[in-house]
């Protein structure tokens, strides 16, 4: 799977288990994955979502490994997180055999299965499985699945949290965010979410609202000169100032009140902005 790994004998137990998992995927496949796309896509999803937790209860009743230790820091379904790395989802319809949604659906099962079992996980293994979620996370929203995508980065954001790696959590967040923005159904509930990636990736990306806050001087700016008709450097000064520090009647006293509205407005608009910057940054430093 990784270069980190160590492949080691599968066990006829691990073999037995793994069959299972594949034949539940190939199920999962072709009576509700095919359903969920001929209403196109996402409404049925989230009874989609049920449907994989029964199928991960019913291999972990059955899931009693011989021994609780285990040589090295391999992943138990190491062959069936390779099968799905190596697969290539197609887009936008299903291949005829299905086999790209049945390799993805059967590592997504394998996952669950491993982190949910009674075999508990070293670092190096909590960063493995981990690194395999977020590959499936990626599959997933390829194969039109984004409900089950969240699902994925949330696991391996959690699992990233417990090595105590905070920068592959944020990366994990933001994909997660991104995929339960696909996951909402076509509409207006979608600008919300779509704006604030632009704006600044989700709060985990503060630093973009640098190069909005630039945008917005530029424009205030440009919309004063045009209506004082003053010197640039006049003009560039008092926009500036405005944007950082509200004027008083007395510093507008000289301008036409389409210029006092328009500062006026920058005030505000400044305010609100720069505030969201600091508090996403504060978030952002401190894990808040």
């Amino acid at each position: 799977m990784t270069d980190h790994e160590t492949p080691e004998p599968r066990s006829e137990f691990v073999e037995s288990t793994a069959t299972r998992i594949v034949r539940r995927a190939a199920k999962y496949a072709e009576a509700d994955y095919r359903i969920v796309h001929r209403r196109n896509g996402t409404p049925g999803e989230q009874a989609l979502l049920d449907s994989l937790n029964v199928d991960v209860e019913a291999v972990l009743g059955r899931y009693d490994p011989p021994s609780t230790r285990r040589r090295g820091d391999s992943l138990v379904f190491t062959h069936l997180y390779a099968e799905a790395k190596d697969t290539v989802p197609p887009s936008p319809a299903l291949d005829e055999d299905g086999h790209a949604v049945v390799n993805v659906i059967a590592a997504l099962l394998a996952a669950e299965v491993e982190s949910r079992g009674p075999l508990r996980l070293s670092r190096t293994q909590n960063t493995l499985l981990a690194q395999v979620y977020e590959q499936l996370g990626a599959q997933l929203r390829e194969l039109g699945l984004p409900a089950h995508a969240v699902l994925a980065y949330r696991r391996a954001a959690s699992l990233h949290r417990l090595n105590e790696d905070m920068d592959a959590v944020d990366r994990c967040g933001l994909w997660q965010a991104r995929a339960r923005c696909q996951a909402t159904p076509p509409g207006w509930r979608r600008i919300g979410p779509q704006l604030s990636d632009l704006l600044c990736g989700y709060g985990y990306k503060p630093f973009r609202l640098l190069g909005w806050i630039a945008v917005q001087l530029a424009l205030f700016s440009v919309a004063l000169l045009l209506f004082e008709h003053g010197s640039v450097g006049d003009t560039l000064y008092m926009s500036m100032t405005s944007y950082l520090n509200p004027m008083g009647l007395g510093d507008t006293a000289d301008l036409a009140e389409g210029g006092r509205a328009l500062l006026a407005t920058e005030s505000w608009v400044g305010t609100v902005s720069l505030s969201v910057f600091f508090a996403l940054l504060v978030r952002r430093w401190f894990r808040l």
